[in-house]
C-alpha cells in the first residue's frame, strides 16, 4: 500500500489526513562538554543497565513516554528491541530510587565519533526534583567519556514542553528543525486512546 503525499504548504497551513499526528522537531548538539553543573544524586538513586531486559525497559518506556505519545519502541517486535539493547554500542539505563525504576536513559554510539541522546525521562511524580539534571548531567559525562566529536538529541512539540529548554539548558545548540508526521499510535494500538489529551485523536 502506498502512502498518500501531502504537500506541504511552506507559508501557511497544511491539512494532514485523518489518523495522523504531526510535530515540529528540533535537533541539538554539543561538541564539547560544557562546564560541569553537578547536580547531586539523592540516597538511594542509582543507575541499572537495561541492556538484557527488554522488558522492564518497554514498562518504564511506557510509564514515562503514554503522556507524550511515545511509540517507537512500542512498535517494534521483541526481537528487534532485544537487539538495540543487546548491542555494545547501546547503554540503556533505568534510574532507581532504592525501590523503583523512575527515569530511563538510553544513549547511541554506533556512528563513529558520535553520541545520541536516544532517550532521557522521568515518570510522573519524579520531574521538579533535580532528576532530570541528574540525568542529563550523567549522559553528557558518560557520552564524552568516548572519543566523539559530537552529542546530539532531538525533542519534539509533542514532547513535555519544557523539553527544549532543559536540552538547551543543559548546553544542547539547536541547529535544525523538522516536520515528522506519522500514523496516531492511539489508533494504532500502541497506546491507550485515552493518553494524550492534548492531542485529539481523529479517525
Amino acid at each position: 500500500m502506498t502512502t498518500p503525499q501531502t504537500l506541504l504548504n511552506l507559508d501557511g497551513y497544511t491539512d494532514l489526513p485523518s489518523r495522523k499526528i504531526a510535530a515540529i522537531v528540533t535537533y541539538l548538539e554539543m561538541r564539547s562538554p560544557p562546564p560541569a553543573l553537578r547536580e547531586q544524586a539523592q540516597e538511594g538513586w542509582s543507575l541499572q543497565s537495561l541492556s538484557s531486559d527488554a522488558d522492564r525497559y518497554r514498562t518504564l518506556y511506557r510509564r514515562i513516554g503514554e503522556p507524550w505519545l511515545w511509540f517507537s519502541r512500542l512498535a517494534m517486535s521483541d526481537e528487534e528491541l532485544s537487539g538495540i539493547l543487546g548491542d555494545p554500542k547501546v547503554e540503556a539505563y533505568a534510574l532507581r530510587d532504592g525501590q523503583n525504576d523512575i527515569g530511563l536513559l538510553e544513549l547511541d554510539f554506533r556512528s563513529e565519533r558520535e553520541a545520541e541522546l536516544v532517550f532521557l525521562g522521568l515518570v510522573p511524580g519524579a520531574v521538579g526534583k533535580g532528576t532530570g539534571r541528574f540525568l542529563v548531567n550523567e549522559a553528557i559525562r558518560r557520552a564524552f567519556a568516548h572519543p566523539i566529536d559530537r552529542f546530539f538529541v532531538h525533542t519534539c512539540s509533542l514532547d513535555h514542553p519544557a523539553a527544549l529548554a532543559f536540552y538547551m539548558r543543559a548546553g544542547f545548540m539547536p541547529y535544525r528543525r523538522a516536520i515528522e508526521v506519522a500514523d496516531d499510535p492511539r489508533l494504532q494500538g500502541h497506546l491507550p486512546r485515552d493518553c494524550a489529551p492534548h492531542v485529539p485523536v481523529l479517525d
